[in-house]
């Protein structure tokens, strides 16, 4: 029960990495407010958790709305007295394509959600985390910070680099409130993200890389999303209470070899 009396934030709650970590948070202890835009999913997220006997609140909001994440933060206050961790993690792959060919509004929508969404979850939460300390843990991704080979990501890795930069900002901004600030990288995982990308103008873009046995040294094949949960509540939790402004990169070493998928 590493969570024991912990309260949890988590955004892109419905599917994916975001499921997986607040499933795992609940059955740690925490009593959890999982955010997302598609209220089934996130709702039954909430099912599941208090099914397994944790503790738990839906909340359907959209990340990039300044007015939506201020509410959300007020619905944790309301339902749980405090707020402890924070798990930014909702995000979009958004379009990928040859740079002359995305549209403006193409290029704003994948920066309201994945930077200006994360920017707003931690805005609102922060003056709650200042009065008990905790940790915020921001997803981000291998893509723009290890990897740069897929051609035609240029928007997303965009964002994912400068979420690495703003956890370090705010890691010593932030420390002598005993607030924690991390971030985890994935490389490819089996989720649903796939599903919500628009990339049918990178055929050829590529720079081929080849590794003789799959393209994660390690496994193979794609990662799990449980995997990556474990190491949020590891970062949530105290086992952690010493790391703070550190990237943990969570790819079975794909992004040594400078590919992705």
């Amino acid at each position: 029960m590493r969570l024991k009396k912990q309260v949890c934030l988590v955004t892109g709650g419905g599917s994916g990495i975001g499921k997986a970590a607040a499933v795992i948070m609940g059955a740690e202890g925490a009593r959890v407010a999982v955010l997302s835009r598609t209220e089934d999913e996130v709702k039954q997220t909430a099912e599941e958790i208090r099914a397994a006997g944790g503790e738990a609140i839906h909340i359907c909001a959209d990340i990039s709305k300044a007015d939506d994440m201020e509410r959300a933060v007020r619905e944790v206050i309301s339902a749980f007295g405090q707020l402890d961790v924070v798990f930014a993690n909702a995000g979009i792959n958004g379009v990928w394509g040859p740079i002359e060919e995305l549209e403006p509004e193409e290029w704003d929508k994948t920066i309201a959600i994945n930077l200006r969404g994360t920017f707003l979850t931690i805005k609102y939460a922060v003056p709650h985390l200042k009065k008990r300390g905790g940790s915020i843990i921001v997803t981000a991704s291998i893509n723009g910070t290890r990897v740069f080979s897929n051609s035609g990501a240029t928007a997303y890795a965009s964002t994912k680099a400068a979420q690495v930069a703003m956890v370090k900002m705010l890691a010593l901004e932030l420390a002598e409130h005993k607030i924690r600030v991390n971030v985890v990288c994935p490389g490819a995982i089996e989720t649903e993200i796939q599903d919500n990308t628009d990339d049918s103008g990178v055929e050829g873009l590529g720079v081929p890389v080849e590794f003789p046995e799959g393209w994660h040294p390690l496994r193979g094949d794609a990662g799990k999303a449980d995997q990556i949960a474990r190491v949020v509540v590891f970062l949530a939790s105290h086992d952690a209470d010493h790391i703070t402004g550190t990237e943990m990169y969570i790819d079975g070493g794909e992004s040594l070899l400078g590919i992705n998928g």
